[in-house]
């Protein structure tokens, strides 16, 4: 008798960098996973990389499909909230990509629902894993710095020429804050906790074309 149980069918939605680069080659490597469809309007980009994986472009017809368990959304911040939403009401698991939602009324409202579906809702934070955090952690939990009375963080990199993308148009969700902050924020609160006060000063700053 074979007790080897089923693998946990996963549909992810959206074939994008994120998609492409970070969630699928990881649904595809962890043991248990099975990466049975992706939500995707372009088939023919999806099934160059994966030709034995089913491509839909309906997501109502992903969630009808009893075969998949967990919901994987890697589309533009705007809709985590709603697809997670309606992900949940038809009864399946859902991770969710950074920025977990926009607001802090969306994130409880999908926590509720989860809760009511008893189903498990996560948040993907892949940089959890960077050796320079890691390094970090173990030297704070570990004392040899002693006790940490300041500590900054960021990420550079330098791209002069803004690339036409969703992340670099005026829509809700989009810009480096919703790209590369929540990283950051996490980063903080797993090694000090919640802090008691909070300071931000926010500026976007491009060259204007005349």
């Amino acid at each position: 008798m074979n007790l080897q149980a089923e693998p946990i069918g996963v549909g992810l939605v959206g074939y994008g960098f994120v998609g492409k680069a970070f969630h699928a080659p990881l649904i595809r490597a962890a043991g248990g996973l099975k990466l049975r469809t992706v939500l995707s309007s372009d088939a023919q980009k999806v099934h160059a990389d994966l030709p034995d994986v089913a491509v839909l472009s309906e997501f109502d017809t992903l969630l009808s499909d009893p075969a998949i368990d967990l919901i994987v959304i890697a589309t533009p911040n705007e809709t985590h909230a709603p697809m997670a939403l309606k992900a949940l009401a038809a009864g399946k698991h859902v991770v969710i990509d950074k920025p977990f939602t926009l607001t802090l009324e969306e994130a409880r409202t999908v926590v509720q629902a989860a809760h009511e579906a008893n189903r498990i809702l996560c948040v993907f934070h892949n940089r959890r894993w960077d050796s320079d955090y890691l390094s970090i952690r173990g030297a704070i939990e570990s004392g040899v710095i002693g006790e940490v009375v300041h500590f900054e963080s960021h990420i550079d990199r330098f791209r002069p020429g803004v690339r036409d993308r969703w992340r670099e148009h005026a829509i809700p969700g989009a810009g480096i804050w919703f790209d590369l902050g929540p990283h950051l924020i996490d980063q903080a609160l797993q090694l000090f906790g919640l802090p008691d006060q909070v300071l931000a000063s926010l500026a976007t700053q491009r060259q204007v074309h005349r």
